[in-house]
């Protein structure tokens, strides 16, 4: 069953191909270098984020959330993105995982399971559902997301910065993923 007390930003994970690492407040200089690419944010419903200014923003969400983290290759030790849990609710054992980039050069192949499988299989450890909202527009997510095995459970409208956007909520439930893995 879950445990009582659920560090929403734990000391380092791993596995073969990705090490997280806890977000802070020094880390925005480097961060900002993988996000200053404006094709990772093509499909995103903010796609500005590239910009410095807009990306303060986020990066101090990111930071003021305590449950953020700095997404590295493991072999090399490059930085390559940034993940983060949130809206994390004991009662209804829940919580969600996103504000995820990664650098372009680590679409499409295993970097992106492999991050979330380390969220995933540490979350299971406290919760029985996991939930995603991805934008309607972020056809590249929605695909990566379905690979792993989420099911797509409703839309609904996320104010990003006073605007009302539409996402698809998506959810892996703790006996679906531990079955399936």
């Amino acid at each position: 069953m879950a445990n009582s007390v659920f560090n929403l930003q734990p000391g380092t994970l791993e596995n073969d191909l990705i090490k997280i690492t806890p977000l802070t407040e020094s880390d925005f200089e480097r961060l900002y270098q993988v996000a200053s690419d404006p094709l990772i944010w093509e499909q995103h419903p903010q796609k500005d984020r590239y910009k410095k200014e807009v990306f303060q923003l986020f990066f101090h969400g990111a930071v003021s959330s305590k449950s953020s983290f700095l997404v590295f290759e493991k072999s090399t030790n490059k930085l390559i993105g940034s993940t983060r849990y949130y809206d994390y609710d004991p009662l209804r054992s829940k919580i969600a995982i996103g504000f995820t980039f990664l650098a372009r050069e680590y679409w499409g192949g295993q970097y992106n399971k492999a991050m979330k499988m380390l969220l995933l299989d540490y979350a299971f450890q406290n919760v029985e559902s996991v939930r995603f909202h991805i934008g309607a527009t972020n056809i590249r997510s929605q695909k990566a997301i379905l690979k792993i095995g989420a099911k797509k459970i409703s839309e609904m409208n996320l104010d990003l910065n006073g605007i009302k956007l539409l996402h698809f909520e998506y959810e892996i439930k703790r006996q679906d993923w531990q079955n399936n893995k």
